[in-house]
């Protein structure tokens, strides 16, 4: 493959943009006037100790992989088989061109996390960064992992609002017993009915206490938090009733009509 010069990259990298991920790509950045910074490097820079330097054979996902930022470190740690989805295609063209220039060989499919049974495989390390609080139904989202394509390391990070105390909730509590769900500690996720940083997809902000309690619900361990907001967690168990639903569709037809009658509303 014929390598492209520093002026076509940039060519390309304008062409493509704007960027969400500051990538570097022969000496072009395509995002260095993020507004949080050198964005996700300085997020990865908190917490990549806690990954092994060497991930050759190991398989990796990046969930809402954008324009490929974790997937271009993975390949540098050695990892085999690394796969990138996300549901914005502007987001995948951005990761397929990045990809060529940093040379490596990951695959890019254009998914929802809610479709991820239809890669049938499943991954050493999954990595669900800066997803869960985009999503209209995130529980929903971490139980299809569980029961699809996570094999043992789930890197979970979230977006948290509120007390950063935690308490871990007792087994049962008495019907009347109500000053608990009052605790700073409580697991709470906050809904965001508008908007939120100027992003309508910003649906829920949790506090540390609900993020940890959403994973083991969902049978994904914590054990280490090298980050505030960044959690490994082991596949264990899951919590009885914890398995994903998968709701049927409308036939084509009634779809259309009710298309058709919310356009008109």
């Amino acid at each position: 493959m014929t390598r492209l010069s520093h002026d076509a990259v940039a060519e390309r990298v304008e062409a493509l943009g704007p960027w969400f991920h500051n990538l570097y790509l022969d000496g072009v950045w395509t995002a260095p006037n993020h507004f949080l910074g050198d964005f996700p490097g300085i997020m990865w820079r908190r917490f990549r100790h806690a990954l092994p330097d060497d991930l050759a054979g190991r398989s990796v996902l990046d969930i809402g992989c954008n324009s490929g930022f974790y997937c271009a470190e993975m390949k540098r740690r050695g990892a085999g088989r690394v796969v990138g989805i996300d549901s914005e295609p502007f987001y995948l063209e951005q990761a397929r061109f990045a990809a060529e220039v940093l040379g490596h060989d990951s695959a890019f499919h254009e998914m929802s996390v809610y479709d991820v049974g239809a890669l049938g495989e499943r991954f050493d390390i999954v990595l669900f960064m800066g997803v869960a609080y985009h999503l209209r139904h995130p529980l929903l989202a971490l139980d299809l992992l569980w029961e699809h394509v996570a094999d043992d390391v789930l890197v979970f990070q979230s977006m948290q609002r509120g007390s950063t105390e935690v308490v871990t909730p007792p087994d049962d509590m008495d019907f009347f017993d109500t000053q608990a769900f009052d605790e700073p500690g409580w697991p709470k996720l906050h809904f965001i009915e508008k908007s939120y940083s100027g992003d309508p997809t910003n649906w829920w902000a949790p506090n540390s206490a609900c993020t940890q309690a959403m994973l083991r619900s969902a049978g994904f361990r914590p054990f280490a938090q090298p980050e505030k907001e960044v959690f490994l967690c082991r596949r264990v168990q899951r919590a009885e009733g914890a398995e994903p639903v998968y709701p049927a569709r409308a036939p084509a037809q009634a779809i259309s009509t009710r298309e058709k009658k919310g356009r008109a509303a």
